[in-house]
């Protein structure tokens, strides 16, 4: 039987989804060698490293799928967000200004942005982030949840008022279409 691709990736989504790690990262790495260019499958090795506790090798990983495709917003995101918990905070704000100068509207890199320097106590700079997020995507409730965290930080009530209203909205609104249609 011939190897593929697509069947080492997809044996590799089960053996993390059930933990089994070892096996993933063995799956993977057979398709890398097939597909050494798909950085797809490098995105896939950086997220089973992570997910086991292997920044060192996730970073590796992830870094050889930001070669292949400099593009990918993704990947420069998962960057941003394993360099920040691996404490490179300076590379974590590097990734992001990369990502924001190719695409200035992408709401979640703002918000990454935001939560590396609310997570350095730099709330001015978090504040400016949250709110490019939410300018974008006015129902992203993560960087709308953040914005308000930020707001206290930073004692601006009105802000944080703001915040909440515009948060219950977005609740309740998913909770209408959640609802049962009985008659």
């Amino acid at each position: 039987m011939v190897e593929n691709v697509a069947t080492l990736n997809k044996q590799a989504i089960e053996f993390a989804a059930n933990g089994q790690y070892g096996e993933a990262i063995a799956c993977l790495k057979r398709a890398i060698e097939i597909e050494k260019f798909n950085h797809l499958l490098w995105f896939n090795l950086c997220v089973t490293y992570r997910d086991c506790g292997d920044f060192n090798e996730a970073k590796r990983a992830l870094e050889q799928a930001h070669q292949i495709d400099e593009d990918d917003d993704e990947v420069i995101e998962t960057l941003a967000l394993i360099c920040m918990n691996m404490g490179t905070i300076e590379e974590a704000l590097a990734y992001c200004h990369e990502g924001l100068s190719k695409n200035p509207q992408n709401a979640h890199l703002w918000n990454t942005l935001g939560v590396i320097n609310f997570n350095s106590n730099n709330f001015e700079l978090a504040c400016e982030a949250f709110e490019e997020a939410v300018t974008i995507n006015s129902y992203y409730y993560d960087a709308l949840f953040n914005l308000r965290d930020t707001y206290e930080e930073l004692g601006n009530k009105i802000g944080y008022e703001q915040c909440m209203i515009q948060m219950r909205n977005i609740q309740m609104s998913e909770n209408s279409f959640s609802g049962d249609f009985n008659a």
